[in-house]
């Protein structure tokens, strides 16, 4: 059957009767069979209509041709928008009422763990060999214990935070864009020499809503505590008002109120940030790899790409940020779970996995029988050759670890530290009680 698709769709919190048009749709008498799937644009892509962009967005691929291998199976994928916070609260809104969808897609870690309540193990839907040939399937476990719940299907290798260059900036100011960047500190006075020699800004920044602070702030605490730095924090082992995260704010506070960045950094939303640096305004950006393709496109060989670099006497400094990315699950209250598993089960297949890689170019496949010729893109090739280099691990990010709510809270803050509104120190404060009020909600 045709794949029904609904591009765009913004669901209100606590609009529940809105909700209900997208839930599960039961066996009909005639045998055919409705698989429902929510994304926010993770796996999925949509033409400026807000429909489906059938061409280019991998999950609607995957459901017409799981249509086509399942007689009377309609697949409907749901595009929730783009705002990480209202989809959470969508979901949660309408998993209450038991009218989401079949399977969720939603980061991996901490935004997939924080709706436990509401996701059925995957155990008995993934047989174990699905489960050994995929990495990443430990931070999808129930309170990131080994033998936790497995609450989501890990996908893809995952992103790395990185700080892409514009070269003809860079050597309009003398600097080598072929040069390792070995620290922060680094970086900035590069940024600094950017500003001094050139009519043009260091850094272009899109910081409305956080992101950018938030890939900082994990990569500088990574390279202070270690890779395991956030799941320590969940677990207690750390305290999250640890001396290091006020030292990272630190370093992003004083990024914020250099001068440095394009003056509008704190009211530009992250759906801007591409177009704000390929028009040529500013030297670096710090984003991560899931707009390799972008900057291909734009720059072509001209551009430079390395990690986002740790603070000086840091004690990892090869350091990289970032980790598996992806993760869907399916709720508990499906009437559709054998179907929805058979879904998964699909997804894993290395073949499978092999068109997401060859689609989207911005992470590899997490199957062990990856087709590796498949990476194409230049600068996913060099940022794995940078991987390689960072022998202190990958740290997996505070806002992949952290509860639902402390992570909302965690990039509101930090549109608030770069502005200067909020301390590094009270920055901290909140998060660290957030984070004591949400585990002890758990």
């Amino acid at each position: 059957m045709k794949t029904r698709t609904v591009g765009g769709l913004v669901l209100a919190a606590g609009l529940i009767g809105s909700l209900v048009a997208c839930a599960p749709a039961e066996e009909t008498q005639s045998g055919d069979r409705e698989l429902v799937i929510w994304d926010t644009g993770i796996l999925g892509r949509t033409l400026e209509s807000g429909e489906a962009d059938l061409e280019n967005s991998f999950i609607d691929q995957m459901a017409a041709k799981f249509e086509e291998e399942n007689e009377g199976v309609t697949v409907t994928v749901v595009q929730q928008g783009g705002d990480i916070s209202a989809n959470s609260a969508q979901f949660q809104a309408a998993s209450i009422a038991g009218d989401g969808p079949d399977i969720r897609v939603q980061y991996a870690g901490g935004p997939t763990i924080s709706f436990a309540e509401f996701f059925e193990p995957l155990e008995p839907y993934l047989t174990p060999e699905i489960i050994e040939s995929m990495s990443g399937f430990n931070v999808n476990r129930e309170g990131f214990s080994a033998d936790g719940a497995i609450l989501g299907m890990p996908y893809g290798a995952g992103n790395m935070f990185t700080v892409f260059g514009n070269n003809a900036i860079l050597e309009e100011a003398g600097i080598d864009p072929a040069e390792p960047i070995t620290s922060w500190e680094q970086l900035v006075e590069n940024g600094q020499q950017v500003v001094d020699r050139t009519d043009k800004n260091g850094f272009w920044m899109a910081n409305l809503e956080g992101y950018v602070g938030a890939w900082i702030i994990s990569a500088l605490v990574g390279g202070e505590l270690g890779e395991s730095a956030f799941t320590q924090m969940y677990a207690g082992e750390i305290p999250v008002d640890d001396p290091a995260m006020v030292k990272a704010y630190e370093a992003y506070a004083e990024l914020g109120q250099s001068g440095l960045a394009n003056p509008d950094a704190g009211q530009v939303s992250n759906g801007e940030s591409t177009a704000g640096f390929v028009n040529g305004s500013s030297a670096y950006y710090i984003v991560g790899s899931w707009e390799n393709n972008n900057m291909v496109d734009a720059f072509g060989d001209d551009v430079s790409v390395s990690l986002i670099p740790m603070l000086e006497g840091a004690a990892y400094p090869k350091m990289a940020a970032g980790g598996p990315e992806i993760a869907l699950s399916m709720t508990n209250y499906s009437q559709n779970k054998e179907l929805a598993g058979e879904f998964l089960q699909f997804l894993a297949e290395p073949a499978n996995q092999d068109q997401f890689v060859k689609l989207y170019q911005t992470q590899a496949s997490n199957h062990r029988d990856a087709d590796a010729s498949l990476i194409e893109n230049p600068l996913l090739q060099q940022e794995f050759t940078l991987l390689q280099e960072a022998t202190d691990g990958i740290v997996f990010a505070f806002d992949s670890v952290m509860p639902q709510a402390t992570i909302d809270l965690f990039y509101r803050v930090n549109a608030g530290v770069f502005l200067g509104s909020i301390t590094p120190e009270d920055a901290v404060r909140q998060l660290a009680d957030s984070y004591q009020a949400e585990i002890a909600n758990q």
